[in-house]
């Protein structure tokens, strides 16, 4: 892995695709530190099992997140693959099924 701190695993790939949807990665570790909704997602676990969250930032915007954990050593590091904004029709649907979070 080319970068990793704060339990997060980075390289240029899953930077630069997180990036182009508008969130940094900062704001993307930090969705790690609040509530989500985490499901697991086996239609794209073939090499690595793969995961779907659903949160919302500091700000309250709604984000959807796919990723997988690494180990490095003895360290479990979370890997975005993909993250974005949700949109209103998504963000009604999540607020709906998780009236909690």
């Amino acid at each position: 892995m080319a970068w990793h701190a704060n339990g997060s695993a980075w390289d240029k790939g899953n930077r630069v695709k997180c990036e182009q949807h508008g969130l940094s990665v900062s704001a993307i570790e930090n969705l790690f530190t609040r509530p989500l909704a985490i499901l697991p997602d086996p239609a794209h676990s073939q090499s690595e099992r793969r995961f779907r969250a659903i949160g919302r930032t500091e700000k309250g915007r709604g984000v959807f997140i796919v990723f997988t954990l690494r180990r490095k050593g003895d360290e479990v590091l979370i890997r975005p693959i993909s993250a974005r904004y949700m949109d209103k029709k998504e963000i009604e649907a999540y607020e709906e099924e998780n009236p909690d979070l």
